[in-house]
């Protein structure tokens, strides 16, 4: 049983601190992109089936992907947990953080299917699902909730495996998992042979299967480099609670601010609503490109400061977020020029004349979601997760308020939409930031730091 990060005398890191972070970030954007390409290729599938199946499907996928990413904070808090004790070299204290996570995780999983197994009829109907559509989504939900236990599994493998600084194998994982669905889906959904066809059930059981091998194998991974401990010290168990009420906390303000905008978009018409699901879809897939950057950062900022050396933890927070955002510059003058590209192929005739302007305030606010995204992953490294959560707090108010008091009636207000959200991404930007340099607060990167606070 061995930590396989590098020794820090060795780390490639101080020999090549440029290629050392586009190395690591690199397979984690890949496998970013793998699981929203195979969401379009089950709703493809899904699709031939008819409408009343795709709206199953829809509700169905929106309920099981809100409710898990709730389970995502044991991932991120593995991931920092386990970069810092590499850095430190304490592999005892890697396998005791890591048995506890997967523990907690199967608890939660177990809970979390005891609530919605049944309760699967009434969140449909509260979202609006009826008739058919409730009647396929609530057989969607239960095959897919079989598979509950394995995502927080994955969640917690891929965060242990990248705190150890190894990127590639979740990315084979990650492609793993995401073929095997698309291939259980064919069979599963249309039925072969013997193979029975289940419809939109079909497509919830694809899921659970993959993600149980897809679990099973990682669990082999964790065994081989940090061993798994059948004895775990339940007291440690609320420090993971802790962070993850604020991590919780953190999202369910990011998803409020979200939907509400989104509710603000569609109140303007039907126009207003098509245009902005285009840019809100576009936003999510450019920001895949910063958020590797920002796991990256959360690793080497992890393991720098679990070394106790915070001046080559900042070094890495300079670096990163010099990397995002050229990264971001790329993809703001990308998705400029593409802006012709883009009007024909999504965006409805009808939309075209409010389109232009909200598209652009996107596409030149790039830069801000960088720096989001980053100092995230920056302090999510160094442990600083209330910090995080207290900056989604009062970016969510400021933009939420902003939201409410738009004059709806205004031929600009849906430029406002996007300006307010660009106004939403900047403070968390300048909040992040300030953290780093000069060092806002107790920042655990401040200069002033001279020993090792992260022993």
């Amino acid at each position: 049983m061995s930590l396989t990060a590098p020794a820090l005398a060795q780390h490639p890191y101080l020999r090549q601190p440029s290629r050392t972070i586009l190395r690591l970030s690199l397979p984690i954007l890949l496998s970013l992109v793998a699981e929203p390409l195979t969401g379009l290729v089950d709703t493809g599938f899904v699709a031939r089936l008819g409408t009343a199946p795709l709206a199953a499907l829809a509700v169905g996928a929106s309920v099981l992907s809100s409710v898990l990413w709730i389970f995502s904070f044991l991932g991120i808090a593995i991931q920092t947990d386990i970069a810092q004790i590499s850095g430190r070299q304490d592999p005892q204290s890697a396998s005791q953080a890591l048995s506890l996570a997967l523990a907690l995780g199967l608890l939660l999983s177990v809970l979390l299917c005891a609530l919605m197994l049944p309760g699967a009829a009434w969140v449909t109907s509260a979202l609006g699902a009826t008739g058919e559509v409730q009647e396929l989504s609530v057989q969607y939900i239960r095959w897919r909730l079989l598979g509950a236990p394995a995502v927080i599994i994955v969640f917690v493998g891929f965060g242990a495996l990248r705190g150890l600084q190894e990127m590639r194998r979740p990315l084979w994982i990650a492609l793993f998992i995401n073929l095997l669905n698309i291939v259980l889906d064919a069979l599963l959904i249309f039925g072969w042979e013997f193979i029975p066809a289940l419809g939109v059930a079909g497509a919830g059981l694809a899921s659970s299967l993959s993600q149980w091998l897809g679990a099973l194998w990682i669990l082999l991974e964790l065994q081989r480099r940090l061993g798994l401990r059948r004895r775990i010290q339940l007291h440690d168990g609320w420090r993971l609670l802790t962070v993850g009420r604020d991590l919780v906390i953190r999202s369910a303000c990011l998803t409020l601010f979200l939907l509400f905008a989104t509710r603000v978009a569609t109140q303007l018409g039907a126009e207003a609503g098509a245009a902005h699901q285009v840019i809100r879809q576009v936003w999510f897939f450019s920001a895949l490109f910063v958020e590797a950057f920002a796991t990256t950062a959360q690793s080497l900022v992890g393991y720098f400061c679990g070394a106790g050396r915070l001046d080559i933890a900042r070094q890495v927070a300079v670096l990163t977020t010099a990397w995002s955002l050229f990264a971001s510059l790329l993809l703001m003058f990308a998705l400029l020029l593409g802006t012709p590209w883009v009007n024909a192929a999504f965006v409805p005739a009808e939309a075209l004349s409010i389109f232009s302007l909200p598209w652009t305030i996107s596409c030149l606010s790039q830069p801000l979601n960088a720096l989001a995204f980053v100092s995230d992953g920056i302090h999510w490294g160094t442990g600083d997760y209330r910090y995080l959560r207290n900056g989604m707090l009062l970016a969510t108010a400021i933009a939420m308020l902003g939201l409410q008091l738009l004059p709806l009636e205004h031929e600009l207000a849906f430029g406002a939409v996007w300006l307010l959200t660009s106004l939403w991404i900047a403070i968390r930007a300048l909040w992040g930031m300030l953290r780093i340099s000069p060092g806002f607060g107790k920042s655990p990167l401040a200069r002033r730091n001279t020993h090792n606070i992260f022993a």
